[in-house]
């Protein structure tokens, strides 16, 4: 089922969404889930887990009870129970998942405040929410212009209505707290409905405005992330990033969430290597750590006085070093070591690209030559020819 924001072809088909895939139909589901417990029978005759996910604008998903017993799959559009009316979203996910997903995000079966579904959504539920729906766009321009009007430090980045339209919900980022009540009666008496107001941070605005980050790809957090985890700068140190906010900043303005994901990997490679801190003690002199290769496996050291001379020596032969030296001996110097990595590290290197020169495209200066000479001779010929129509 599409909606009325997706263009259709003559054969029926969607061809793309205006919405970038933030309507809520199955025809733009933007956080597909694998359910891969989806064809595993219960044990003991078991009765199915009766509750589901369910995907409104944006991503923003909620848990509810069918106690209704409906036969609902992924895709289904639904109306829900709201704490005013009802609201109409998309299932996203169903059966033994939910429950693992539940206790993951820590929702309760036995809470008070349990919502439900109502029913499958007919065609009238969804013609009224496309109807509000249609409305957001020109409504956010309306409110972010009254809040300019009253020099207000906010910004409002989206809107969201309630599926039978009794409310608007309005996403705003602001540094400070604001005091927006005469912003909300000016917005009741212009919209004519319900106003909430909910504040969300700036990763949470870039999932629900989206882009394309550094890597030419979308976000993350727009396509397939659900959850923010928090990224500190040690993540960048541990991966021996520089730490240019610039390039470690994301559309968001904090850091980046791909510093997380190979964090695990330079974390479990480093356990193989020696703190940094430690100082390794020979007869010429105290070493100290400069640099260190987490692919390579090597660690740069520089005697104390001599900073500007590096010696490189591999893991294990740090770790040798620094045995030797908690039995209070000493090794002689780094430069044994480092002479025997720098003959085992020496490789040739090839041309990979065939033997062929990086400049042969380039245009060479005695062909240039040719041609201007060609075009000298082909003007001598042809002046006796003028010559002798001149003296006809």
């Amino acid at each position: 089922m599409a909606c009325n924001s997706c263009s259709t072809g003559k054969d029926g088909q969607p061809k793309g969404c205006k919405n970038n895939g933030t309507c809520g139909t199955d025809s733009c589901n933007k956080l597909t889930v694998f359910d891969w417990l989806a064809n595993m029978s219960l044990p003991n005759g078991e009765e199915p887990f009766d509750w589901v996910e369910v995907r409104f604008k944006n991503g923003r998903k909620h848990y509810y009870k069918n106690t209704e017993k409906l036969t609902l799959s992924i895709g289904d559009i639904v109306a829900t129970q709201a704490q005013f009316g009802h609201d109409v979203g998309m299932v996203t996910l169903t059966g033994e998942l939910v429950r693992i997903q539940m206790k993951r995000k820590k929702v309760f079966e036995s809470n008070d405040e349990t919502l439900k579904i109502y029913r499958k959504a007919t065609q009238k539920d969804i013609d009224i929410w496309s109807e509000y729906r249609d409305k957001e766009e020109p409504m956010k321009v309306k409110a972010r212009q009254f809040a300019i009007d009253i020099n207000l430090q906010m910004k409002i980045s989206d809107i969201e209505f309630q599926g039978d339209g009794s409310k608007a919900t309005f996403y705003y980022t602001a540094e400070d707290r604001v005091d927006f009540r005469e912003l909300i009666k000016m917005y009741a008496r212009e919209f004519k409905t319900r106003i909430e107001m909910k504040q969300v941070g700036f990763r949470q605005e870039a999932s629900r405005l989206g882009g394309i980050g550094s890597c030419g790809r979308e976000l993350c957090c727009s396509t397939w992330l659900t959850d923010f985890r928090s990224v500190s700068t040690s993540a960048a140190r541990y991966q021996q990033l520089s730490l240019n906010p610039q390039k470690l900043a994301g559309q968001c303005g904090k850091l980046k969430c791909c510093l997380n994901y190979e964090l695990d990997t330079y974390l479990d490679a480093l356990k193989d290597f020696p703190k940094t801190d430690t100082k390794l003690y020979t007869e010429k002199g105290v070493a100290v750590c400069q640099k260190t290769d987490i692919f390579k496996g090597l660690l740069w050291y520089a005697y104390e006085g001599e900073w500007s001379n590096w010696h490189v020596i591999t893991t294990a032969q740090a770790k040798e070093i620094i045995e030797l030296n908690k039995k209070k001996e000493k090794v002689a110097s780094l430069e044994e070591y480092a002479s025997d990595v720098a003959a085992n590290t020496k490789s040739e290197f090839e041309n990979v690209v065939g033997q062929d020169s990086l400049t042969r495209f380039d245009s060479k200066g005695p062909r240039k030559k040719n041609k201007r000479n060609n075009r000298n001779k082909n003007k001598k010929k042809r002046k006796p020819q003028n010559n002798k129509n001149n003296a006809k």
